[in-house]
């Protein structure tokens, strides 16, 4: 039985109803998973929290690895050249990192108020007289001072910016995976597109070659007019098809271009050559494991601001306590430069004070609770990022299963759609057949060819938004 840390609660707890993850087979519709993910639901989840933005030398998870390349499963090595442009290029990616380094300054800041504040002076000071001679002054001083954390409220303010920080760093990784997300799924569209392109010329070619024959077969009096007007209705039909798919992919390559960080046009010499439409074999995805959700980047920043709310409230209470301060100075003064070392006169002084509030009107009492609904609005947050999370993955092994089902239907029908339009072309040229037989098989191919390369398109799709929904990838 897991026990996993509560980002509910402002110390460690464990969930002792926390189901034991084991993988679970995609064909169960992910009804298992569900139910061994709930726990979340109720606020239970593992903490992500480190210094770094990588994951300290031999504790790099085997997960973290899959969410770096889990592009290579497709393997196509210009998508995992794209990819790698939009993470090192992209705009969103370059805010999200500056924002992380934002992060890291202000825990920074407030770490260094939990230390001893010291300061150095020094000063020249001129007096003159109206009846007497100017004289110089010289002064040094070092000033100490240390505000004794009695009640915590510094350490909260600390552990409210750590995991400011934390957040901050699963929200780079969340841009991250979205945006290596959308390069993949941009790609795959076109490489669907382009093979939809080819078979509506391809299709178009034929149904040419059919309007030649039966133009020939009119002139020699074996068939009337309508069967050429019928068979040009067609062809330009399909002719019609074709600049709206070149206006799709021009689209599709605009927006990779975007997403890797360059002018819309750059990318169109690499992409403008048709390529097969990246696909991953079955088995990547036959298995996944309940643990894969909480690589989930939007989930561990939810939780981060748990517990960055939770510190919050902690520094709000702490604020209604008395305050402790020590301070001290040491000074130096003397009539000449040379004197600050030798003979000057030295003063010094030791402080403790104590504060105590008193009468504020009840504003720290309201700031205690402006805390609390943040904390309150947080924990809502962290229930609908999961409530997300969760329909997510179970919308993505749906399609997928779904889609490959219909893939062998899909493929069934294409093949037997072209052997009846080879059969039907044969019959029509020895005058078996009438032509609108010619004219339904043409148009029963090209719906079934075109139907099959769009679900193509469509599984890559699936993978994709499942690797996206599970957090990046899974062993």
């Amino acid at each position: 039985m897991d026990l996993l840390p509560c980002p509910t609660h402002p110390s460690p707890m464990t969930c002792t109803h926390a189901p034991s993850l084991t993988p679970i087979s995609l064909p169960l519709r992910a009804s298992a998973l569900v139910m061994a993910l709930s726990l979340l639901l109720s606020g239970c989840a593992s903490l992500y929290a480190t210094d770094s933005d990588t994951d300290p030398a031999g504790a790099q998870s085997a997960s973290a690895v899959s969410l770096s390349t889990w592009w290579q499963d497709f393997h196509d090595p210009l998508l995992a050249e794209l990819i790698q442009q939009a993470l090192l290029a992209n705009p969103n990616i370059t805010a999200a990192q500056a924002a992380l380094q934002q992060a890291r300054a202000l825990r920074d800041v407030k770490l260094a108020a939990t230390r001893p504040q010291v300061t150095v002076s020094g000063s020249v000071q001129r007096n003159k007289s109206e009846n007497s001679p100017s004289s110089i002054g010289y002064s040094s001083g070092l000033d100490a001072s240390w505000e004794l954390d009695v009640f915590g409220a510094k350490r909260d303010a600390v552990a409210n910016s750590e995991a400011d920080l934390t957040a901050a760093r699963a929200n780079l990784r969340d841009v991250q995976l979205s945006m290596t997300a959308e390069v993949a799924l941009a790609y795959i569209q076109l490489r669907g597109l382009q093979e939809q392109l080819t078979l509506a010329q391809h299709n178009l070619a034929s149904q040419l070659e059919t309007l030649q024959l039966t133009q020939w077969r009119t002139q020699a009096g074996l068939v009337t007019s309508l069967e050429v007007a019928q068979a040009q209705t067609a062809a330009s039909q399909t002719a019609a098809q074709i600049p709206s798919l070149e206006n799709s992919q021009a689209t599709a390559r605009h927006s990779l271009a975007v997403l890797t960080g360059q002018q819309p046009t750059e990318l169109d010499a690499i992409l403008a050559t048709a390529a097969p439409i990246p696909r991953v074999t079955d088995a990547v995805a036959e298995v996944i494991s309940a643990n894969s959700l909480r690589q989930r980047p939007d989930v561990r920043a939810a939780e981060a601001r748990i517990t960055a709310a939770l510190a919050a409230v902690d520094a709000a209470q702490a604020a209604r306590k008395p305050n402790f301060r020590l301070g001290g100075s040491l000074g130096l003064s003397a009539l000449t430069l040379a004197g600050l070392s030798s003979g000057a006169t030295l003063a010094t002084q030791v402080l403790g004070s104590v504060s105590i509030p008193v009468l504020d009107g009840g504003a720290l009492r309201a700031q205690v609770r402006v805390q609390q609904a943040a904390l309150a609005q947080t924990r809502a947050n962290y229930q609908n990022t999961v409530l997300t999370a969760l329909k997510e993955v179970e919308d993505a092994l749906i399609s997928l299963r779904n889609n490959r089902t219909r893939l062998g239907h899909l493929q069934q029908a294409a093949t037997a759609a072209l052997q009846a339009d080879l059969l039907a072309q044969d019959r029509y040229s020895s005058g078996l057949i009438d032509f609108q037989t010619v004219l339904q098989t043409q148009r029963t191919v090209l719906n079934a060819q075109d139907s099959l390369a769009s679900l193509q398109a469509q599984l890559g799709s699936d993978h994709v938004r499942l690797v996206k929904a599970m957090g990046g990838g899974w062993q």
